[in-house]
């Protein structure tokens, strides 16, 4: 599976484009009051791509385990200090709706924090490179 993301920006403008293989999706998103960049900023981007693999990953794992899920949420905070600096003490909590026991859903909890992508990416450590053209 291929993903990438880009954004066009311009002076109050944003165009943001996220595709798996190729199944291309845009997204909105604001730019800051000075019309340049967007309102939300990388951080917490990175804290919602963790939330949202968790929140997906539940409801693939939930269905293999023939478990109804009613609703899922995720709560993800981490902390940046300054300029440059990486981020750190990423936490999460999750909490989990449904008619499940609640030794069911803690399994579940448990096995997805295991195997959720973007959380085993980040933990695990990557390559980021500039590519100049």
């Amino acid at each position: 599976m291929h993903l990438s993301a880009s954004i066009k920006s311009a002076f109050n403008q944003h165009h943001i484009v996220v595709q798996t293989n190729h199944s291309a999706k845009t997204l909105s998103m604001s730019t800051k009051s000075t019309g340049f960049g967007s309102v939300v900023n990388g951080g917490e981007l990175l804290l919602l791509s963790l939330a949202t693999c968790f929140c997906n990953d539940i409801y693939r794992e939930a269905s293999k385990r023939n478990i109804a899920i009613s609703a899922v949420d995720v709560t993800v905070s981490g902390e940046f200090g300054a300029d440059g600096e990486p981020g750190f003490n990423f936490t999460y909590k999750a909490h989990v709706t449904s008619n499940a026991s609640a030794a069911e859903i803690d399994a579940l909890i448990r096995h997805t924090d295991q195997i959720a992508e973007v959380h085993n990416t980040l933990r695990k450590g990557i390559s980021v490179r500039l590519i100049t053209v």
